[in-house]
């Protein structure tokens, strides 16, 4: 069983979804976001997603732009990103991590390298945000031969039509993005995820997290009533930019993984 099903498994046994936390390698530098990235999972986070800078994250709102520009110009590349992630393991070998990002970096090392040097490293999966279902001969069967898992991202204008070719080969968990656009740039509505949680379950049976607009616990708390997991990245990143101490960051991450644990489950 891969490390991502187990913590699945395990938190259902406890009635608990999963509380997700994104931060980008190597942000605001190597040293001080290793520091906070090994305190994630005692500050209650279950799954680690990990970004890999890039020069052109289209996706991504102004703070995870700007992570990405800081871990950049910090040095970071694509073998320093795993590099992080061997650190990580040497003194945590439980938590799941998935690597997030875009498939250009991948590219530049490539597909072979990258997924000897994954698999080496410790990584569990990868998000790949610009690589559709149609391209899954690039890197997704070639990354779940080797046993990692692909994680796909479904949004609110994945209908019906499309949502069996966005699920066909996708493992470890569906992604949901709940509101349409950039990261952080609005407040996630449980009311309205909820409908649409019920209809990716349906379709498939992997676990189903939410991202995109989660900020605070009480906000985690709802999502996490309707969904097998809350995602929170902007919120944490905007602190890092910040300047905040790893310690008050990582009490921070605390209240989003203690509102989403709260969470009573549909």
């Amino acid at each position: 069983m891969s490390r991502i099903a187990a913590k699945f498994a395990e938190l259902t046994a406890q009635g608990k979804s999963a509380f997700v936390s994104f931060v980008m390698a190597g942000d605001p530098d190597y040293d001080t976001a290793l520091e906070l990235v090994r305190g994630l999972p005692a500050a209650g986070v279950d799954i680690i997603e990990l970004g890999m800078p890039f020069t052109d994250p289209m996706a991504d709102g102004p703070a995870i732009q700007l992570a990405g520009q800081r871990a950049l110009a910090s040095g970071m590349t694509m073998a320093k990103t795993l590099q992080f992630v061997r650190d990580f393991r040497a003194g945590d070998n439980v938590t799941p991590i998935v690597l997030m990002g875009y498939y250009n970096p991948i590219y530049s090392m490539g597909v072979d390298a990258f997924l000897e040097a994954a698999v080496a490293a410790g990584v569990d999966g990868l998000i790949v945000v610009d690589l559709p279902p149609e391209e899954d001969a690039e890197l997704c069967i070639p990354a779940a031969k080797v046993g990692i898992d692909f994680i796909r991202l479904t949004t609110p204008t994945t209908d019906d039509a499309r949502l069996p070719k966005v699920m066909q080969n996708t493992s470890g968990f569906i992604y949901y993005v709940s509101i349409n656009g950039i990261t952080g740039a609005a407040e996630a509505n449980a009311a309205a995820v909820a409908p649409e949680v019920a209809r990716i379950r349906a379709a498939g049976d992997l676990p189903v997290c939410v991202g995109f607009g989660i900020k605070t616990p009480e906000t985690a708390m709802a999502i996490a009533s309707v969904a097998d997991g809350s995602v929170v990245g902007s919120a944490i990143v905007e602190r890092i930019g910040a300047g905040q101490p790893t310690a008050e960051i990582l009490s921070f991450v605390g209240s989003l993984a203690d509102g989403t644990h709260r969470a009573a489950r549909a």
